[in-house]
């Protein structure tokens, strides 16, 4: 499987350059080529990976401890990450519930140095539960 939604006839990535979101990734990583599937991608199970890792932080600070994913909601590769790229996470809360809350994760890759481009390769949504020390669901305090 390939971490792209895309196909022969979509956009050279260069025509979808992004600026990154303000403020700080939640994660940065630069993959590398044992993370790479078959065709030379990005695999995306290491990308799917990275997201829940990236979502899970944001999930635990509102939580105010620990979580656990109990839903991705949507997935959705919009370009291949390639070997080398500085891949940015950046997510936030969009639901709270009673012991649940929800991430959006959004993905992005800086590549060519000397020239950067930006694209954004990934959106996801995932829900986690917060669990007390029991690993039982626990209220997320308001």
């Amino acid at each position: 499987m390939s971490a792209h939604g895309g196909d022969a006839g979509a956009p050279d990535a260069s025509a979808l350059h992004v600026v990154l979101p303000p403020g700080e990734p939640i994660l940065r990583v630069v993959p590398m080529p044992a993370d790479v599937n078959q065709h030379g991608d990005i695999f995306g199970g290491w990308i799917m990976a990275q997201v829940d890792i990236a979502g899970g932080v944001v999930a635990a600070r509102h939580a105010r401890g620990r979580v656990a994913t109990v839903a991705v909601n949507s997935f959705t590769f919009k370009q291949p990450v390639l070997v080398g790229d500085v891949v940015s996470f950046f997510g936030r809360v969009v639901r709270v519930g009673r012991t649940s809350v929800t991430i959006d994760v959004e993905v992005y890759a800086q590549r060519n140095p000397g020239d950067l481009i930006t694209v954004k390769v990934t959106e996801a949504s995932l829900t986690y539960v917060a669990v007390g020390t029991d690993r039982r669901p626990r209220p997320i305090a308001g």
